[in-house]
């Protein structure tokens, strides 16, 4: 049987330092769990801007469509900023979902128990807490038409159309609630049905497909708004939280900083299965480009790692290879290794991009003689 495949776009600011030590965890499973993957490379955002004057290369969608599971690093930085609107970095990103049909984002917020004093919540609050977003990716408002810049009775007025199917709410639902089933089997959906007719629709074909298909499975619903008060009242209310594009672009970024720091938190995009079963996918760190820090070696992997970690669960039938890197993440956290945004312990200094990913693999290692 061939190796499975991984494309490997690093992209742009911090992207490649925290995928260079992301391959090395890739390769420490080819050499150490017989895990081994043919990985290639390419550009996307700002760096194939550079190279081939475009976002994302013909080439280059080609080989995402074809790869087993691609891994983003990140795109954008002010170097490109003044480019037209349709011809930025992060249309690269946006044309990836698109044309990959990656519906369903699934975005973790898991509070490592060495970082609960990380996270500007309470600790007895925040502690223990591991819940995943699930943000429908490719319709929704920013995807809509009609959209874009007009001028009305001599002003210019911005327009943006929330637009949703029946279909694509209910593929994400399915993903939600089939998620939740490996959980703790709850889900809440949230849309803002008291003001919106896209939200009505929502809640009504999130219900549909849960009393048909998924009725052993919790459902609750929430308006958006109230759901971002419930994340910092009290966040381990909640398993699975099921909801659109814009709402979970805000919620997920909302949720990421209960944690600690955006630059541990991972994501999958996933869409329908291919051949063969396994869905496309996309996996990447929720942090961005971090251009202030690019180039400084001192940007925290754990995210890119930690989405790798979720290729092995979700594209590979590889749960125990992933609960192994998590072991050995909460390992080097236990230990006091933290880079800069993590620091929290008087007396030590932050350790670089390649130290994190020295201690990881030594994590791995550790794990592995502990049987």
């Amino acid at each position: 049987m061939p190796n499975p495949s991984l494309l490997i776009l690093a992209g742009d600011g911090i992207g490649p330092e925290v995928m260079a030590e992301t391959r090395r965890v890739i390769d420490w499973f080819g050499a150490r769990r017989g895990l081994a993957f043919d990985v290639t490379e390419g550009l996307v955002g700002g760096a194939a801007i550079d190279a081939h004057g475009t976002p994302l290369a013909d080439a280059t969608m080609a080989a995402a469509q074809a790869a087993d599971a691609v891994l983003l690093g990140a795109v954008g930085g002010p170097k490109w900023d003044n480019l037209p609107f349709d011809q930025k970095p992060e249309r690269g990103l946006l044309r990836l979902r698109k044309e990959m049909d990656l519906f369903a984002n699934l975005r973790p917020a898991v509070c490592f128990a060495a970082l609960a004093g990380a996270s500007t919540l309470k600790p007895e609050v925040i502690g223990g807490l591991d819940i995943v977003i699930v943000r429908e990716l490719t319709s929704g408002i920013y995807f809509g038409s009609p959209r874009g810049i007009v001028t009305e009775g001599g002003q210019r007025v911005g327009i943006n159309t929330q637009r949703y199917t029946e279909g694509e709410i209910a593929r994400v639902a399915r993903a939600a609630f089939a998620l939740a089933r490996q959980r703790s089997g709850r889900v809440c959906s949230m849309e803002k049905a008291n003001v919106m007719e896209s939200g009505v629709l929502w809640r009504e074909v999130v219900q549909a497909v849960h009393d048909a298909e998924f009725a052993d499975v919790a459902l609750s619903h929430m308006y958006a708004d109230a759901g971002a008060m419930q994340l910092v009242r009290a966040p381990k209310q909640f398993d699975v939280i099921v909801t659109d594009n814009l709402f979970g672009d805000l919620l997920s970024d909302l949720a990421a900083m209960l944690t600690g720091s955006i630059g541990m938190l991972p994501s999958a995009s996933l869409g329908a299965p291919a051949a063969g079963g396994r869905p496309k996918a996309l996996y990447e760190p929720v942090h961005g480009s971090a251009p202030d820090i690019a180039g400084k070696g001192i940007a925290n992997p754990l995210a890119a790692i930690l989405s790798f970690g979720m290729a092995l669960r979700y594209s590979f039938g590889q749960g125990a290879e992933a609960d192994r890197l998590d072991r050995a993440v909460e390992r080097v956290l236990a230990g006091g290794i933290r880079t800069g945004d993590l620091l929290q312990l008087p007396g030590r200094k932050p350790v670089g991009t390649k130290a994190m990913g020295d201690a990881v693999l030594a994590g791995l290692e550790a794990d592995l003689a502990a049987g």
